[in-house]
């Protein structure tokens, strides 16, 4: 999955040069592959025997290389948006498939794991970069997407058999159990929490998308693919990192940390210049982006919103859809001004994160779970601090994203 939606951004300068692909139309082909991607994680969500089905894995495994084989094909910029809507919305099965399968497999496993399983997206974004890094000297961009689609083809023989989360037991009666229903109204975090998740999917879509063509205008050319394996290299740990932060942090402090720290890296290249600055926002972008899908679902599902992890996707891929569109005016004199306007919008991702600080209820009661209660005093209602309830903790997290499929 991880090659499949992003060996795009290393091949993009390889297309302007050989191809003769304008700024406009790359940018077009992003939107397009986020517009599958929305699709494909809708039809996970809404539809879950796909999530359950190895046919429907193992044919979107291969329909993605079959995306990937046949972008060098042709030179019509309809038939590559069809190409890259198609491989965004594969990309979304699998890895909706692969995440339910991982929550539920790994239930009782170490916390971590899955959260090094989630790394595989930035193993494949480094593979990704070092393969166009190596044929960027001695081939072309058509070369470049067929050693990608061998690659992504390698790479399903190892997931081939994967097996999907299997079909969920009957829940055992609960007659006869008093249940407690008290519990803070969570509407105004979680409003903040999906603020903050759509701004980053539109700040962090744009670099993701233009990074390293953005590097490529002001460095040597090995640097820009260079850089982009650094991303992956550093989202490889993040997410298994950020949550092992949450041992003594709270998650809306750990997304408010993560999100200032990728404004900063987005905005380096474009401020800075030079190596150094390159390899350092590289590096911080990395290790960032992936950790902020774990936080935010984590936190959505501690909050016990309804559907709060299909409404944060449809909120994340709706602002990656965005994304490009709203770069694309700024295009025209290169790349810079679009990792500056990345920078801001993530920074104000951040201030919807600050918001979602204040007052963050920490004990909420899980909907339609026994509660032990307190005798009430006469005249006094139960208050939600006497509700026995944890809080959520860096060992908490993949627990919380098992109550619905995780779908970023």
């Amino acid at each position: 999955m991880g090659v499949g939606r992003f060996v795009y951004t290393p091949i993009l300068p390889l297309m302007h040069a050989q191809a003769a692909l304008s700024a406009a139309a790359g940018a077009n082909l992003a939107t397009a592959n986020y517009v599958g991607y929305l699709l494909g994680a809708l039809a996970g969500t809404f539809l879950p025997r796909l999530v359950r089905s190895a046919a429907v894995l193992r044919g979107s495994l291969t329909a993605l290389v079959a995306s990937l084989g046949a972008m060098p094909l042709t030179h019509s910029t309809p038939v590559w948006l069809l190409l890259r809507l198609g491989a965004g919305a594969f990309s979304a099965l699998i890895f909706v498939i692969a995440a339910s399968s991982l929550l539920s497999r790994l239930r009782e496993r170490p916390a971590h794991l899955p959260g090094w399983a989630f790394g595989g997206v930035g193993a494949g974004i480094a593979l990704s970069g070092l393969l166009v890094l190596v044929l960027r000297t001695v081939g072309t961009w058509q070369a470049a997407w067929w050693a990608s689609a061998a690659l992504a083809a390698a790479l399903s023989l190892g997931a081939w058999g994967l097996r999907p989360e299997p079909a969920p037991r009957p829940a055992p009666s609960t007659s006869g159990t008093r249940v407690g229903t008290y519990g803070p109204r969570t509407h105004r975090w979680f409003g903040a929490l999906l603020a903050s998740y759509t701004l980053e999917g539109i700040g962090y879509v744009i670099a993701g998308t233009f990074l390293v063509a953005a590097i490529e205008q002001t460095s040597p050319g090995w640097i820009g693919s260079g850089a982009w394996v650094l991303v992956g290299l550093a989202a490889i740990p993040s997410s298994a990192l950020w949550a092992g932060l949450g041992r003594r942090w709270s998650c809306p402090d750990l997304l408010l940390a993560a999100l200032g720290v990728q404004a900063v890296g987005i905005a380096l290249p474009a401020l800075v210049g030079g190596v150094a600055a390159a390899l350092i926002s590289a590096v911080l972008f990395g290790s960032t982006f992936i950790g902020v899908s774990t936080l935010a679902l984590a936190a959505g599902a501690h909050l016990r919103f309804p559907r709060s992890v299909a409404l944060l996707t449809a909120g994340y891929s709706v602002g990656q859809i965005l994304g490009p569109l709203v770069a694309t005016p700024l295009l025209h004199h290169g790349y810079h001004r679009a990792l500056i306007l990345a920078s801001v919008v993530v920074l104000m991702a951040a201030l919807a994160a600050l918001a979602l600080r204040i007052g963050f209820p920490h004990h909420v009661p899980a909907p339609g779970r026994p509660v032990r209660r307190a005798e009430p005093t006469p005249g006094r209602p139960l208050g939600p601090h006497q509700l026995k309830e944890g809080r959520i903790r860096g060992e908490d997290v993949q627990d919380l994203l098992r109550s619905e499929p995780m779908t970023r």
